[in-house]
């Protein structure tokens, strides 16, 4: 970023392979949002949104060739009392209300999905037990779409767990009212050869606050593209992120939060482990504050700890400014090694090396897993994260 907008750039350091800010939000698509996938030409990895992307790993999602079979995935919801979970066609004038396919993928979900889910919160309703939705594959195809719309100041969690074996193509809708409330964790749990692609479209209502958690584990491969947009000014999106890649997997997380009205705030922290050969992850922040948003304040952040030989990581932040008149903006990315300072010390005071190993990373995880705030999901990440490392010993 130029000097005279006092735009804080980080740094990244040694321990992978990391990318600094090297393109601009203009160029991160190839084609306009579109719902029709024959608006988007059949990607080759050479157009800047695929380039990280192993495209012969992601079963056919990309070019059509992925049929859906009936035993793809299983799709349960479980809903506090006053809340409305509706099962919908293609038709249903709520779908793609939050937000419009920017890849392939993304346009070829919405075109070839056949029911839809739609979970509603009635306005002033307070929820204080999460809606709890289980995505469970059984080996197959699938394409799917879910919606979960919030009233006026309406307050609510969800949890979306995905579990199983599936090559899964899906986009998912957050619909904020005025005043609204959100917390959604998505975990990707999911077996070893499983492919998830996913867009996460959040269009955040006036006074609304939304806050995402993306917790990513398992999958062959996972790609998922968390969208933000304001319909109000005064919104507020929280973008957490946690990813821990072992062998062989290919874990990209791309985000775009685009401030188009004036006086929103934006946050978004993304935090990786990596291990063991061929691990890859890739993080894309994109933020965009068009000439509309005076009053912006937004800042993104990604970190990775590299834990062995062999693992990558791509890290792309950028920052695209439409207008001086903003409260603040910045990005940083940084990369590294384990420090084998801290696993020193740890050792000198009597800690078994590799109990020492597992508090440095669950240190490095804490900040984000203490947000969530739903218990069991913190204590399921946590016995993951030690599950990961045992696994590497």
């Amino acid at each position: 970023m130029a000097e005279a907008q006092s735009i804080p750039v980080g740094s990244t350091t040694a321990g992978a392979v990391a990318v600094a800010a090297e393109s601009t939000v203009a160029t991160r698509m190839s084609a306009p949002p579109s719902f029709d996938v024959a608006d988007f030409p059949v990607p080759h990895g050479r157009e800047e949104e695929w380039r990280f992307t192993p495209l012969e790993r992601l079963r056919g999602l990309h070019d059509g060739t992925a049929v859906a079979t009936g035993d793809g995935v299983k799709v349960a919801i479980g809903a506090p009392e006053g809340v409305t979970v509706e099962t919908v066609g293609r038709d249903d004038a709520r779908l793609g209300k939050a937000g419009t396919p920017v890849d392939r993928v993304a346009a070829q979900a919405y075109s070839s999905f056949e029911k839809a889910s739609v979970v509603t919160v009635p306005k002033e309703t307070v929820l204080t037990e999460p809606i709890r939705i289980v995505v469970h594959g059984e080996g197959g195809v699938a394409y799917g779409h879910q919606v979960i719309e919030l009233g006026a100041f309406a307050e609510a969690v969800v949890v979306i767990d995905h579990t199983g074996d599936a090559v899964l193509a899906a986009n998912v809708d957050y619909v904020l009212g005025d005043g609204a409330k959100l917390t959604v964790v998505s975990v990707q749990d999911w077996d070893d050869k499983a492919v998830h692609v996913g867009q996460h479209n959040a269009l955040i209502g006036r006074d609304a606050t939304f806050k995402s958690f993306v917790v990513t584990f398992g999958g062959d491969l996972v790609r998922l593209h968390p969208r933000v947009a304001y319909a109000g000014p005064g919104g507020e999106a929280e973008l957490f992120g946690l990813y821990f890649t072992d062998a062989g997997q290919h874990q990209e997380h791309r985000l775009l939060v685009d401030h188009n009205v004036p006086h929103c705030k934006s946050n978004a922290v993304y935090k990786g482990a990596l291990q063991g050969e061929g691990a890859h992850a890739v993080w894309i922040g994109d933020v965009l504050i068009e000439a509309t948003a005076e009053g912006t304040d937004t800042y993104e952040m990604n970190r990775n700890l590299v834990l062995t030989d062999g693992a990558r990581v791509d890290s792309v932040p950028n920052l695209e400014i439409e207008t001086g008149e903003i409260v603040g903006a910045g990005h940083a990315s940084a990369t590294g090694r384990f420090d084998d300072e801290q696993l020193f010390y740890l050792m000198a005071r009597g800690i078994p090396a590799d109990d020492a190993r597992r508090l440095v990373v669950r240190g490095f995880f804490a900040e984000l897993v203490q947000q969530i705030g739903v218990a069991d999901i913190q204590e399921r990440l946590l016995e993951k994260i030690d599950a990961e490392l045992e696994a590497s010993v």
